[in-house]
């Protein structure tokens, strides 16, 4: 009977979604639900017709591909950790070019400033009246969809100013605020080889950051695919499948997704259970973690535990979400302990030895 739980409280949220809620007799309530169940099918059809398009010009890389769909549809931002020569720019450009978003490109150096990205005001004279005023260029932060290229090789000031960017989805010059159209996806990338002349973003601006993207190397019959392609004839082209009016239908339908108490519960216990000091944290991992996940933590894993429910077309979000997102959502935002550095354990495999402690506790 206790298996049968989890299957009855998702029902019951999928029910509410199609049917409206409880003993509701106002014809609003289904015309309502009847278009939220028209965008999900929208939505599952759309990210479906992206993931095709964009392997017409990059080989593999399925789960980074949902990963960025599910960080843009939840309203977020992605890191990507990777070696160079992983098409990562290919990668995010063509999808780009699949919504009909505006695409840009920094990339970042020591000698960066804010100004550099945010924009800056520039002094011109109307040479009708000879008089002088300023006006605001923007910088290549005002797009849609902007790859923060090495964004560890530049200094923490002009960190700040892309990371204030992202949060507040403003730019701030000359005592004017300038609003960031939506939507706004910021994939930022850091090199894990080289390590002289950079500057690590600290904890606190990494917790910026909704998932960790881990882009790896591929496999042999992938690998041989990419050469085939890139040495050939020119790059295949791509179609639009999906507009800027679409991504924004598809954000609001996510906040809307209903979720059974036991998966959010399970969220918040398993970001719980990071923290060293908390008594959900298991005993052998307490001296491996310094520090664990903040709340914003449990925000972003049921965010994006209900965009990837959308992206595969389904109107609840069941543990399974969870467990998907845990080792992208959480990794980056744990501190490793000198104990666990010593002892060759990073931040993701601390994450999967929650989820087996919690599943086993759990029994599901």
């Amino acid at each position: 009977m206790a298996d049968d739980m989890p299957a009855r409280a998702d029902e019951a949220a999928e029910g509410q979604l199609a049917d409206g809620a409880p003993g509701a007799a106002d014809g609003s309530v289904d015309a309502e639900a009847s278009d939220d169940l028209a965008t999900l099918d929208f939505a599952r059809e759309a990210a479906a017709a992206i993931a095709a398009q964009v392997a017409h010009r990059v080989v593999g890389q399925h789960d980074v591909i949902e990963l960025l769909l599910t960080a843009l549809f939840a309203n977020g931002h992605a890191l990507s950790i990777g070696v160079p020569g992983l098409a990562k720019t290919l990668l995010i450009s063509t999808l780009a070019e699949t919504m009909r978003l505006n695409f840009g490109r920094i990339q970042f150096t020591p000698d960066m400033m804010p100004s550099d990205v945010t924009g800056t005001e520039v002094l011109e004279e109307d040479r009708a009246t000879g008089r002088r005023h300023f006006r605001f260029v923007r910088g290549p932060v005002f797009t849609h969809i902007l790859l923060a290229d090495e964004l560890n090789r530049t200094p923490p000031k002009t960190q700040a100013a892309l990371l204030q960017a992202m949060q507040e989805r403003r730019v701030t010059a000359g005592g004017q605020t300038h609003e960031l159209e939506a939507p706004f996806l910021v994939l930022a990338t850091q090199n894990p080889i080289e390590q002289h002349g950079t500057y690590p973003l600290p904890e606190a601006q990494l917790d910026r950051f909704m998932l960790a993207i881990h882009v790896e190397y591929p496999d042999y019959d992938d690998e041989l695919e990419i050469v085939r392609r890139m040495t050939g004839a020119e790059l295949p082209p791509v179609e639009p499948v999906l507009d800027r009016a679409g991504v924004l239908r598809i954000q609001a339908l996510v906040r809307s997704v209903p979720f059974a108490d036991h998966v959010l519960a399970y969220a918040v216990r398993l970001v719980r259970a990071s923290r060293p000091d908390d008594p959900l944290c298991p005993a052998e991992l307490r001296p491996m973690i310094s520090f664990g996940a903040s709340p914003r933590a449990s925000q972003w894993l049921v965010l994006g535990a209900k965009a990837r429910a959308v992206v595969t077309g389904r109107s609840t979000v069941t543990l399974d979400d969870i467990r998907h997102l845990a080792v992208p959502t959480l990794a980056h935002r744990l501190v490793p302990s000198f104990q666990a550095e010593a002892e060759g354990l990073d931040a993701r495999a601390m994450v999967r030895r929650l989820l087996d402690e919690i599943r086993a506790e759990v029994g599901r």
